[in-house]
């Protein structure tokens, strides 16, 4: 045999770089579900269930393409446990001349994959992840010698390298750059949301629920109402799904939140982007061609790229360039530990609940819902990075080490002091109010702010500014705050923070 090649469970995709030149008379391809994997966080049954039905489907593609794949299927007396054993077992079986792999999205594994020349005597060769618009080294390379890191520059350099969006004369489609701020509006029920798309699952999938709900009955999240693709051609129908019926509408309500709807105008990509069914690059094209077509608005479909060439793209640059210190970033000095309610969603404030409520069902939630609700609250309330970080990597489907760290200890914890974001996203319950319709509905009054059924991200907010007064009052974007912290009268400082205090001690109560 000349090659083993390994291919990992968010690497599904056929013209993946450890593929390259394979022969199918001589290499062996080798895809496993171990036990170490599975386990080393709390990963959403949901999560498990696509990946391993997609891998399964995946190997296979492979075996009908023509290819020698050994797959082993999950089971707890497994006596390879671990990647690094069952690479151990084909070698000591077959005498491979290399291993061959796509470099891997989290430093935990790639800090093993890269010993195991050394650990299992085979010549292992990594190979660059092509399916990145930019190479570690490109992004490497743009970063050195900046002050700051910002995402809107790099997003720039990744229009005018791929031309997404862009005139002959390599100026922005539409004159502009960035239409974020067309793209903030609250939806009040119309126009209405499309019905997400529907998988029914087929047998190679029931046969996962099955095995999950009976090795994985502890971990988060419901196995029931199962939807997702599991195959790159059903990914592909997704994508029409989503250009045909949500797109048109994304720009305008993409930071929307509702009472009454999970999905609204999102496209539920992200999952068949992160695990290999669908190239990320193509689905930009598509959406660019749906402008270009008149099928949707600019500030849709430039908000949609945006998100995958340039924060996608911007955050696995930055987890590479500094891991793994930058895991280690808790620069605000948070320690507090997280709430129960974050894995049983038993809580009274309406937010939290519908945004937890929709994570445990679905294994998804949108941006806004991740960024300004359970993570504004994670921000105010001072939560330890390591254990709010490790809540977003279990309950999504589409999180990973490389996407979801950045994320939330750089974006919503701002423990990296400000390294990927110019200033916190912390916000009082008036953005939730503005930008959903949960307040209505809530136990607490989003109008109050130091009462007992008052909403508590309103004092936590400014218990927040006051507290971290040293890092943030000369920070040109947060000045106003300060100006009006001071504003108020003593006695209401006082009694915000009084409030504040009160349910900072009380957090799994609220």
């Amino acid at each position: 045999m000349a090659n083993l090649i390994l291919i990992l469970a968010d690497q599904l995709t056929q013209s993946l770089s450890a593929l390259e030149g394979a022969d199918r008379d001589t290499d062996r391809i080798v895809m496993a579900e171990v036990h170490s994997e599975a386990s080393y966080t709390n990963h959403h049954k949901k999560k498990l269930i696509l990946l391993y039905s997609a891998m399964r489907h995946f190997a296979s593609q492979l075996k009908a393409d023509g290819y020698s794949v050994h797959y082993q299927r999950y089971h707890p007396d497994n006596a390879a446990q671990s990647l690094e054993q069952v690479m151990a077992e084909q070698i000591a079986a077959h005498q491979p001349e290399r291993i061959i792999t796509t470099e891997c999205g989290e430093w935990r594994l790639h800090n093993i994959i890269s010993q195991w020349q050394k650990a299992l005597g085979v010549t292992t060769e990594i190979r660059v992840d092509t399916r990145f618009i930019a190479t570690k080294q490109e992004f490497a390379d743009w970063a050195e010698g900046r002050k700051q890191l910002r995402m809107e520059y790099f997003y720039r350099e990744m229009r005018r390298k791929t031309g997404l969006l862009m005139t002959p004369e390599q100026k922005p489609e539409g004159g502009e750059w960035n239409y974020d701020a067309e793209n903030r509006r609250k939806w009040t029920g119309k126009p209405p949301a499309p019905a997400p798309f529907r998988i029914e699952p087929d047998a190679v999938t029931q046969d996962v629920i099955n095995m999950v709900e009976q090795h994985f009955s502890d971990h988060f999240g419901a196995s029931e109402d199962f939807h997702f693709a599991v195959t790159a051609a059903d990914a592909e129908r997704a994508l029409e799904h989503f250009i045909d019926y949500a797109l048109p509408c994304f720009g305008d309500y993409q930071d929307a939140i509702s009472d009454h709807e999970d999905w609204l105008f999102h496209s539920i990509l992200s999952p068949y982007i992160n695990c290999g069914l669908l190239d990320p690059l193509a689905v930009c094209e598509r959406a660019a061609q749906a402008w270009y077509a008149g099928r949707a608005p600019i500030n849709a479909v430039e908000g949609f790229i945006r998100q995958i060439v340039g924060w996608r793209e911007f955050v696995r640059g930055i987890y590479w360039l500094h891991m793994p210190e930058y895991a280690r970033n808790n620069q605000l000095g948070n320690d507090r530990a997280l709430p129960g309610f974050y894995w049983s969603g038993d809580t009274r404030m309406r937010c939290m609940h519908k945004a937890i409520d929709a994570t445990r069902r679905n294994g998804y939630a949108h941006h806004i819902q991740r960024l300004m609700v359970t993570g504004n609250f994670a921000l105010l309330a001072g939560i330890t990075p390591d254990e709010i970080c490790d809540w977003y990597l279990a309950v999504y489907v589409d999180a990973y080490d490389w996407v979801e760290l950045p994320n939330v200890l750089g974006m919503v914890m701002h423990a990296d002091g400000g390294y990927l974001g110019s200033k916190p996203y912390a916000a009082s319950g008036k953005y939730i109010q503005r930008q959903s319709d949960h307040c209505s509905n809530c136990h607490y009054k989003v109008a109050k702010a130091t009462e007992d059924d008052a909403c508590p991200f309103n004092s936590l907010y400014w218990h927040f500014i006051d507290r971290h007064r040293d890092q943030f009052a000369k920070n040109p974007r947060m000045t106003m705050m300060y100006r009006n912290w001071e504003k108020q009268k003593p006695e209401r400082r006082e009694a915000l923070l009084k409030r504040a205090n009160y349910l900072l001690d009380n957090l799994d109560s609220l």
